[in-house]
């Protein structure tokens, strides 16, 4: 008996030896703890293009419309032949360079919209603070393009957080003071916010996203309110895919006056 559990403790030994051996043939690499982009004014192209591509695909909800191809232009590959925005953002408007083009479709976006399309886009500099903004024009332009967005761009004021959902340069930053002028207007709150970019309200609007003239059927104030803090909250039914493409942001744009004349006019659509 002894012999035989002297065997098996054998071949558990040198089991174990042989794989402490191969562990270290394998080469070690120490990983590093991932550092937070600061867009300072030593902020990089690279930086800034990355900063940016996280944003289009994230906060930004961009390939909302933008990855269609139906609703929006596509901005990251070939449109009619044109190539990617990086190529056509200077030839879209004489006299505009790309970045100036770029600047203008986020904070004017109805100042030239391409032929064929809608003029749905909302205005992204409310919605997105200075340096969301110019992270995503310095993507925009490394599609096919040249990065001339610096750290001179960005305002002073603005987050140094490229990637965060609040902006200290943005009109949140005045607790939605600034927002839609200050109305309490709920109808000029939505349309301000380009919530029509999406959904459909009394008639107007897309249907990208759930509509919302007989939201209140479905939703009492509450839920409406959550919702729009929180907007990952609860999905709708049907629109799974769209987790995650409406913006953070509303609640850091409108002030609690704002937000309650949004909530309780929604909430009154049966």
């Amino acid at each position: 008996m002894w012999a035989t559990n002297a065997k098996i403790v054998g071949i558990v030994l040198g089991t174990l030896a042989l794989y402490t051996l191969i562990a270290n043939k394998i080469p070690q690499v120490q990983s590093e703890v991932p550092q937070a982009l600061s867009l300072g004014a030593n902020v990089t192209p690279e930086q800034l293009v990355a900063a940016g591509e996280k944003v289009f695909n994230g906060i930004g909800g961009c390939t909302t419309c933008h990855g269609l191809g139906t609703r929006a232009p596509n901005l990251l590959t070939d449109e009619t032949g044109t190539g990617p925005i990086g190529v056509r953002c200077a030839k879209r408007e004489p006299g505009k360079s790309c970045k100036q083009y770029l600047y203008e479709s986020l904070d004017q976006p109805t100042a030239y919209v391409v032929a064929g399309y809608q003029p749905i886009m909302p205005v992204m500099t409310k919605q997105l603070s200075p340096a969301q903004v110019w992270s995503v024009i310095a993507f925009l332009e490394s599609q096919g393009g040249t990065v001339d967005v610096t750290a001179s761009d960005i305002p002073s004021t603005a987050t140094t957080s490229a990637t965060s959902t609040t902006a200290t340069g943005g009109a949140g930053a005045a607790g939605g003071a600034a927002f839609a002028g200050g109305s309490t207007d709920p109808k000029a709150i939505i349309q301000a916010a380009g919530c029509l970019a999406c959904h459909k309200l009394e008639g107007q609007g897309q249907v990208i996203a759930p509509d919302l003239t007989h939201v209140g059927s479905r939703r009492d104030a509450e839920s409406i309110r959550k919702k729009i803090l929180d907007p990952a909250s609860s999905i709708a039914k049907g629109y799974e895919k769209l987790a995650g493409i409406m913006p953070k942001a509303f609640g850091t744009m409108m002030n609690a006056a704002q937000l309650e004349a949004v909530v309780q006019f929604l909430a009154g659509h049966k």
